[in-house]
């Protein structure tokens, strides 16, 4: 799995190990640092590093770090990297400003070591519990399609391997992973779903309901690539700017399939400076479509108003613009003649200080 994925990831020179100690990520560095002792991959030369990040989100942090450490140079593994992070209380829940804090610190030690490809120990497990998280709250395609094998310069290589076998790899091995107390508290949505909704539902379902999760993810990923890809296209050929203002023809974007034309105002939204709209959003986003004359405005995560303008207003305003007259609000009007109207995206303006 390792080498199948470093083949794919066009064999990087250098390739860094994200270890938190635990038994997947140790796992993951004793079978990286076996190509670190070979010196190459299928004959293309190969070093291997690692980093830990601490956390600092439990007592003892630091001596579980310095201790994975002393593993991971134990393995072969060299430069060995520990960074500390402060994880920044935010409104997107503690295990996601964990993870933007570990994925920065991450990126910082590639940089420095010239890694080319960083390897995450996430288990088909983790993509199971990925999946049903996503179900539980109402996600999209996006969501259910889990975690990538590969994005960017981040693999997954053991997303095909169960957590029972980076237990007993690490047992084969004589490694003594550290098991994180997080991962079994129930004030945790994932533990809850780690430690009792998996395994209820294998109980009550029968085995092998892990595997069908993590194969959904497959199947999505590949249904959601397809789905961005057109969305892409489609953006690029609508958009039209106009200063910090973008808009979108109402006739074409009404005309494409619903899959679609969710992703395209979502895109437009994002192009302007917002954030991924909520499903409620988008459907009030793209209600406008069925308003009669100019409606709006629909306000958007990430400080974005988007509103219709009526073939009849874009007519009048321009036949004002023609006069020199401003239209209200200071909205730029193309001075052509519109065929029809526009759902209009614009990035509200920052508060006087």
């Amino acid at each position: 799995m390792v080498r199948d994925a470093l083949a794919q990831a066009g064999y990087p020179a250098h390739v860094l190990v994200a270890c938190s100690g635990g038994p997947d990520s140790l796992a993951l560095a004793s079978v990286a640092a076996y190509f670190a002792r070979r010196g190459h991959v299928d004959g293309h030369p190969v070093t291997v590093g690692a980093v830990v990040v601490d956390h600092q989100l439990q007592d003892g942090s630091p001596q579980v770090a310095a201790q994975t450490a002393d593993a991971l140079k134990e393995l072969g593994l060299s430069p060995v990297d520990v960074l500390t992070v402060t994880v920044a209380s935010t409104g997107m829940g503690p295990e996601a400003a964990a993870r933007d804090a570990r994925h920065s610190a991450l990126e910082s030690a590639a940089a420095q070591q010239g890694a080319a490809a960083i390897l995450l120990g996430h288990t088909l497990d983790d993509q199971a519990e990925q999946v049903l998280l996503g179900l539980a709250r109402g996600s999209g395609t996006r969501s259910l399609a889990g975690m990538r094998p590969a994005r960017g310069i981040l693999l997954r290589p053991f997303l095909g391997l169960r957590r029972a076998d980076t237990l007993e790899i690490c047992d084969v091995e004589e490694l003594q992973p550290w098991h994180d107390p997080s991962n079994a508290d129930p004030a945790f949505a994932r533990s809850r779903t780690r430690v009792e909704v998996l395994p209820l539902l294998e109980e009550k379902l029968g085995p092998g309901v892990a595997e069908s999760l993590a194969r959904t993810a497959s199947i999505l990923q590949l249904d959601a690539d397809y789905l961005e890809d057109v969305a892409e296209s489609t953006f690029a050929a609508l958009a039209e700017r106009s200063g910090p203002e973008l808009s979108l023809p109402e006739e074409a974007l009404a005309d494409l399939a619903p899959a679609i034309r969710f992703r395209v105002i979502a895109k437009a939204a994002a192009v302007v400076g917002g954030q991924q709209p909520s499903y409620q959003r988008l459907l009030a986003a793209e209600a406008l479509l069925r308003r009669q004359g100019s409606a709006g405005p629909v306000e958007l995560p990430g400080g974005v108003s988007v509103y219709r303008l009526s073939l009849a207003e874009l007519d009048a305003a321009g036949r004002r613009a023609a006069r020199g007259v401003q239209p209200d609000g200071g909205a730029t009007v193309p001075r052509e003649g519109a065929r029809c109207g526009k759902l209009v995206f614009r990035p509200q303006k920052p508060p006087q200080k």
